[in-house]
């Protein structure tokens, strides 16, 4: 089984970068796609970036396109989610998550399609 531990700062200014991080252990070949994806208080969940396995295939989400970068290192098992010149409505709790069949169903932008997820994450932007 796959788990996925999230870190990076929640305390953001209005104009900061978020930085994010997400660890995957459990599997040790094939890396899967992983997805990020955020709830503000109220709301469903939003789709905010995607990578692929091998990681030649990225996805922002509409509200955060331009502003957006995600990466990988398959040597360390992570992926990385940053996102620049935050407002205040980019506060939410964001969640990386991953899925055996992601890459296979291209399903990278829709919550359902993924299966294991990360704790989660606050981030605040402060004005």
């Amino acid at each position: 089984q796959v788990q996925l531990v999230q870190a990076g700062e929640g305390s953001v200014q209005t104009g900061g970068s978020l930085d994010l991080s997400c660890t995957t252990s459990g599997r040790t070949h094939n890396p899967y796609a992983v997805g990020w994806f955020r709830q503000a208080p109220g709301k469903e969940h939003e789709f905010v970036a995607a990578i692929s396995g091998s990681g030649d295939k990225t996805y922002c989400g509409d509200s955060v396109k331009g502003r957006c970068t995600i990466s990988r290192d398959n040597t360390k098992d992570a992926v990385y989610l940053q996102v620049t010149s935050l407002q205040p409505e980019d506060s939410a709790v964001y969640f990386c998550a991953t899925g055996a069949y992601v890459d296979t169903m291209r399903s990278y932008f829709h919550e359902g399609g993924y299966d294991e997820w990360g704790q989660g994450t606050q981030v605040t932007v402060s004005p």
